[in-house]
């Protein structure tokens, strides 16, 4: 007897073990728009795809993003109304800690208490599993931290991770993109060109959503400047090059002489687009 016989059944096994319904969970957050994170060495990015079923649809009405406590916040795939739910929970476990212990709950914690809500609706006549995986982003005491917890209730930690329908392509790209010593700002610029990579139509600040934290302990959307995307996504072959004399005169400024390469690059690479914004669009971010 096949594994479809029971797939009607969430409380009940399969005879190769499984329990159907959680795979047809994650069908449904294969089938949300991409999302990621990444956890740089001074805090933790993590963006998605943010598009509108009309456009006639507020868009300011729509947030992918939202925030757990101060220093916390998360992005879902999957089934936006379920997200609703599990937030909605997860915020009332961190008041709770905070009325307690007086002190911001932490971030290991939270997604614990998440993670075991989402699994109790896996073994419980009369509910679902949640269509919906999260990527939790914060910063404690034990610095940046990055998770992805599952419809089943499993959650790992992660340096980076993408979920949605284009996920293989995400995931691979951040395998050869991703370095241990990388910056915040540079996660941000990698996150973008992650979701560039098979997003269909034109990319812009609009649709998508990024969220950061980093050592000031405070997670807040970032706002991408319309001609800082322009930079990041289509430079010129002039960009290009004036972007490589920059990153090679970074090796012997004296500005860089107390910083690691990773830094160096950073700062080199703001500067340049910096007087890049300044010369094309008289202003900057």
């Amino acid at each position: 007897m096949g594994d479809s016989q029971y797939s009607f059944s969430l409380t009940t096994f399969s005879p190769t073990g499984k329990l159907v319904q959680i795979e047809h969970a994650l069908t449904a957050v294969g089938s949300g728009q991409t999302s990621l994170g990444i956890k740089a060495a001074n805090g933790v990015v993590i963006a998605t795809e943010k598009k509108l079923p009309s456009i006639l649809v507020d868009e300011t009405s729509v947030q992918k993003i939202q925030l757990m406590t101060t220093n916390i916040g998360v992005v879902y795939s999957g089934m936006g109304p379920d997200s609703r739910v599990l937030v909605r929970k997860s915020r009332k476990q961190a008041q709770q800690y905070f009325r307690l212990y007086k002190e911001p709950i932490p971030v290991t914690q939270l997604v614990r208490e998440t993670a075991a809500v989402m699994q109790e609706f896996t073994q419980s006549g009369g509910v679902r599993p949640f269509g919906v995986s999260l990527l939790v982003a914060g910063y404690d005491d034990n610095g940046p931290q990055l998770y992805q917890v599952d419809p089943s209730g499993s959650y790992f930690s992660w340096k980076a991770s993408a979920m949605g329908k284009n996920v293989s392509n995400a995931k691979t790209f951040l395998e050869k993109r991703y370095t241990d010593d990388m910056e915040l700002d540079d996660a941000v610029h990698t996150a973008i060109l992650t979701l560039k990579e098979g997003f269909q139509g034109q990319i812009s600040g609009k649709n998508i959503e990024i969220g950061i934290v980093g050592a000031d302990r405070k997670f807040r959307k970032r706002r991408l400047w319309c001609a800082w995307m322009d930079w990041c996504l289509s430079p010129t072959p002039k960009q290009i090059a004036a972007t490589g004399v920059a990153l090679f005169a970074a090796g012997s400024h004296l500005s860089y002489a107390n910083v690691g390469p990773q830094r160096a690059r950073t700062l080199a690479r703001d500067e340049f687009v910096m007087d890049f914004l300044r010369k094309k669009y008289g202003c900057v971010m």
